[in-house]
């Protein structure tokens, strides 16, 4: 059998790093999708926490007039991109790098921007599929949004951005185990405390301070826009976040 010369020559060398990035990309969702924890952390939590806020509370006692479903959803919203894009993503990252699962990707031509790159596009397939199940359950529950998308998806994109490079700062400086804990914890106070849920004015002298926080500015955010407006103000505080998380995580990410 006679063959054409150079049909089986190798080419060796990396991918083109958009390639490199969709690869990553699928792959991560398919983890992410196939871990139970990761989907109660992700979907079921954020659903309870809309159900019971909105069941437990008729009105709520905010400058705003609306009904405490019309409030608590985009919060919810909110409250599901810092749960996958920070909380998920942190512990998950810390754990494959005690397990060398890192290690063994820095060997590759996947460098720290493909490999940041590919965690943030498998955030934004999960976040599609929170989306879809916490709006609809607000929908069922009265929620009448008038979204502005012009201003929603660069509050999600970014706040996206701001909170998964966080969580690659937390998981790529601290032990596994600690990253557990920090990133639980944190996630614990922000929902609590940060004016995700609930919008800032509802912490009276504090809404100043925590609507400079990130999760502050992704809630309301959040809020704005489904109210039909572009939150000039919240997006340059999750660009600032994001630049500056995404810088420190790069600078301090270690890869064992």
């Amino acid at each position: 059998m006679t063959t054409t010369s150079g049909t089986f020559t190798p080419a060796p060398g990396a991918a083109p790093l958009p390639r490199q990035v969709l690869a990553q990309t699928a792959m991560e969702a398919k983890l992410m999708l196939r871990n139970g924890e990761q989907l109660l952390l992700a979907v079921v939590i954020p659903l309870i926490v809309l159900v019971g806020a909105v069941k437990g509370a008729s009105r709520l006692d905010l400058e705003s007039q609306h009904t405490s479903v019309d409030v608590l959803t985009p919060g919810v919203l909110a409250l599901a991109v810092m749960s996958t894009a920070f909380t998920s993503l942190a512990i998950a990252t810390g754990f494959e790098r005690r397990y060398g699962v890192l290690k063994r990707l820095g060997t590759a031509p996947l460098g720290r921007g493909a490999l940041l790159g590919g965690k943030i596009g498998a955030l934004l397939c999960v976040e599609v599929l929170q989306f879809a199940v916490i709006g609809t359950a607000g929908l069922l529950l009265g929620w009448s949004p008038s979204i502005s998308v012009v201003g929603l998806v660069p509050v999600v994109l970014l706040g996206t951005a701001a909170f998964a490079g966080l969580g690659m700062l937390l998981a790529g400086t601290l032990r596994a185990e600690a990253t557990l804990a920090a990133a639980n914890l944190v996630y614990l106070l922000l929902m609590a405390g940060g004016a995700v849920v609930l919008p800032a004015d509802a912490y009276g002298g504090l809404g100043d301070v925590v609507s400079w926080l990130p999760s502050g500015a992704l809630g309301e955010g959040m809020r704005e826009a489904c109210e039909g407006s572009i939150p000039g103000r919240e997006l340059l505080v999750l660009a600032a976040w994001a630049v500056g998380g995404g810088a420190a995580a790069a600078r301090w990410f270690k890869w064992e």
